[in-house]
């Protein structure tokens, strides 16, 4: 029997452990994680493998994960103890990072493997939340570290293909992040972070493919564009989900705010 295909997704992650811990309100991202524990459930057929593209890795060329048994990565810092005790340990996937190896090399794209990298955050935050009980074989694959829009759509339509192989295509960032602009003192941040997400949802329902990545590869110059993103790795996340989603039309799958801000998720296919 073949395998449906799955869609590719470009989720919000939260910030740090933030799922994990008290917060005031306590509401605070209830909804977000809620969605991500409903995400299963959202998907035609259970994945056989995940393959995630987190905001927290850079590496010269797109480099993927080729342990067995990937430690997990901290990488956040003043956070309550027990944050650093988190568990999530899916297995490696070596053949999937290989096949991964191959289809950007057919593309002329050049890559690397790192067997001894771990999951960050941007990997197991969400993860243990959608799927707890870490059985399902993981590879993470890093950012290109020019983080060029462009070139990460091309990666993304390089790996296409997996998602006929059962393998779910997950870009983990933030439709907005502007960490300064979030703790106080920038002006009309809800505005800002409404018109570029009004723009960044236009743009991925755009139904002409060419055209949605024309757009996407031009997210510079979208309305509050540098404001919501002053640096954008939490964005590019996004364009390796767009381009992976070829002819499949992208649409906005969540949608919701962390005080003044809105921020949202996308799927493809």
């Amino acid at each position: 029997m073949n395998n449906p295909r799955l869609p590719s997704l470009f989720l919000p992650h939260g910030g740090g452990p933030c799922f994990f811990m008290d917060w005031d309100p306590p509401h605070f991202w209830n909804h977000l994680g809620d969605w991500l524990r409903a995400l299963p459930g959202l998907l035609p057929a259970p994945p056989r493998a995940l393959l995630v593209i987190s905001a927290h890795w850079e590496t010269p060329v797109p480099t993927v994960t080729s342990g067995t048994q990937p430690a997990l990565i901290y990488d956040y810092g003043g956070f309550p103890p027990h944050t650093y005790q988190l568990k999530w340990p899916a297995p490696g996937d070596p053949a999937l990072a290989q096949r991964v190896q191959d289809l950007l090399a057919a593309a002329d794209i050049a890559s690397a493997a790192n067997p001894q990298r771990g999951f960050d955050h941007g990997v197991f935050v969400p993860l243990l939340l959608a799927y707890p009980q870490a059985q399902i074989p993981t590879v993470q694959l890093s950012l290109r570290a020019d983080l060029d829009a462009a070139a990460h759509l091309a990666i993304g339509r390089a790996l296409a293909p997996l998602r006929d192989e059962g393998v779910l295509i997950l870009g983990s960032g933030f439709s907005y992040h502007n960490l300064r602009a979030m703790g106080g003192g920038v002006p009309d941040v809800a505005g800002s972070s409404r018109r570029f997400d009004d723009w960044l949802t236009a743009a991925v329902e755009t139904r002409d493919v060419a055209e949605r990545e024309h757009l996407l590869a031009a997210w510079t110059g979208a309305p509050d564009a540098r404001a919501c993103h002053p640096r954008p790795e939490h964005l590019i996340p996004l364009m390796v989900a767009a381009g992976a989603g070829g002819d499949d039309p992208g649409t906005r799958c969540y949608h919701h705010f962390l005080g003044e801000v809105t921020h949202s998720g996308f799927r493809f296919g």
